[in-house]
């Protein structure tokens, strides 16, 4: 006799995320390959029709909702950054708190940015009613990164969520249950719309089957070695992309500046998060007269300073094991070549933890000082002048942030124009990340577009322009049957206009 039974569908492939200071293992997540993701992108755009014919008003209370729900679950949210990431418990509250934030004022001001305005015309077209509106793009893929899981996606996902789309995101895998946690609660808080937001899991595999998916646009933070393949692969459907690839801030500080306050701030924004932040402080100018005293009170403050896993620590471990060879050869490289360690050294590098390095007298042209260490380093070297420091922040080929100390605000400003930097902040670091209002972004292999901001909320959307006949104009300039002495007539007039100054 036949067995007719179906055969049970093959299990899924899966992968095993892991505690980066013990090694042990946290949970295993799905491969979604390319069917998986098809069809989450699907049924992202059978959702955001919905979405998308809601009033403004309507998505703004949805978001909100789901807002509410992420600060009631902050803790557990919080605990699954600090377990997927390895950083301290109170550093992943935070995060979720700068998140809430953004997601806060991007459904608040969507309605606001995004509506339909109205334009100016010209002499010639004073006949038509003019207006242009921001139309929701459809399904945004989103790529995030593992360094700030939570934080960082936000910048796009609510604000694509808050301009219309639908959204499908795929996590680092290495923080793959923060991105399921997210989804989930957006089905929890906002049911009536459930799969708006999806998250679908894996390793590269997974990101190139949603950029080969039909997506409507991609959002990417990674390497710009990452951004350049993902990039080409959407190149071959012309999907729009939007990139944010890191970099290497400088800090430039005075001779008038506050140096106990330059110290601190240089201090959190090379180390906090173990040194793993896109637009973290890894090159600090100092201006010869004030150099040895700022060394001394960075020395002060960051030798104080203990990686660990416990609740005292002041830092966790590396999130990405083989990064700790990157920090090593920025670290061993640049003594080699006749920088001072300051604190540490190569010896600070040893996995998963790495204690703080402060060098001086890097080389510029070295690693340290030209690619992206994203580790606990800083390296402070000397300038003559503002100029010199300017012109050495301005080298890099990376464009993300920079700050600037000095004792006046209208001079930090100044000095702040000078600089190629999509992002300064004056008299504090990374001040401009936690001003929701503010975009983020860079230039060069930083990247390009912007999220955050009304700039993030346009980023996901295409603009419709439309004109309106309000009454027939005395010269038809767009109709056959205009006599050419008629339109030679307007031709001399537009020109005696223009002629003007």
């Amino acid at each position: 006799m036949t067995d007719t039974t179906p055969a049970a569908a093959p299990r899924a492939a899966t992968f095993t995320t892991r505690s980066p200071a013990t090694g042990e293992p946290i949970a295993e997540h799905p491969v979604d390959g390319p069917e998986e993701v098809s069809r989450a992108v699907s049924r992202a755009r059978t959702a955001q029709a919905g979405w998308a014919a809601l009033p403004a008003s309507r998505r703004r209370d949805h978001l909100l909702r789901w807002k509410k729900a992420l600060a009631t679950d902050l803790d557990a949210v919080a605990r699954t950054i600090a377990e997927e990431t390895g950083k301290p418990a109170g550093d992943a509250a935070l995060e979720v708190v700068l998140t809430l934030e953004h997601l806060g004022w991007a459904a608040r001001n969507a309605g606001r940015v995004l509506r339909r305005r109205k334009v100016g015309t010209g002499l010639f077209t004073v006949h038509q009613r003019a207006s242009l509106v921001h139309r929701p793009l459809g399904v945004v893929g989103v790529i995030g990164p593992w360094n700030y899981p939570l934080y960082t996606p936000m910048g796009s996902l609510g604000y694509a969520l808050a301009a219309g789309n639908a959204v499908v995101f795929k996590p680092s895998e290495l923080t793959p249950g923060t991105g399921v946690l997210l989804a989930g609660l957006f089905d929890s808080a906002v049911p009536g719309h459930a799969g708006l937001l999806t998250t679908v899991t894996g390793a590269a595999s997974t990101g190139d089957a949603l950029a080969r998916s039909g997506v409507d646009k991609l959002a990417f933070t990674g390497s710009p070695g990452t951004a350049r393949k993902v990039m080409a692969v959407c190149a071959e459907t012309l999907t729009p992309f939007l990139a944010e690839c890191g970099g290497k801030d400088a800090v430039i500080v005075t001779a008038d500046a506050d140096l106990e306050a330059a110290a601190d701030a240089i201090v959190w924004g090379a180390l906090s998060n173990a040194g793993q932040t896109c637009a973290g402080v890894e090159r600090v100018y100092a201006v010869r007269e004030v150099h040895a005293e700022l060394c001394e009170r960075v020395v002060e403050r960051a030798g104080a300073l203990r990686p660990g896993a416990g609740t005292d620590a002041s830092y966790g471990p590396m999130t990405l094991p083989g990064q700790v060879a990157v920090v090593e050869r920025h670290v061993t490289g640049a003594v080699s070549a006749g920088a001072r360690a300051l604190l540490g050294g190569p010896g600070s590098v040893r996995a998963p933890y790495v204690a703080p390095v402060v060098l001086t007298g890097v080389p510029e042209d070295a690693a340290a000082m030209t690619e992206e260490t994203f580790g606990p380093v800083v390296a402070i070297n000397p300038v003559a002048d503002v100029d010199e420091a300017v012109e050495r922040a301005n080298a890099s080929r990376y464009a993300l942030g920079a700050a600037v100390f000095c004792r006046g605000g209208r001079t930090g400003a100044a000095i702040a124009a000078r600089l190629r930097a999509g992002a300064v902040s004056v008299n504090s670091v990374l001040g401009f990340a936690a001003v929701p209002a503010l975009p983020f972004g860079g230039s060069r292999d930083s990247g390009f577009g912007r999220i955050h901001g009304a700039e993030g909320l346009r980023a996901f959307t295409s603009v419709q322009s439309t004109t309106v006949q309000r009454f027939t104009p005395p010269i038809a300039l767009t109709s056959f049957g205009v006599p050419a002495a008629t339109r030679e007539r307007a031709v001399r007039l537009a020109r005696a206009l223009h002629r003007r100054r």
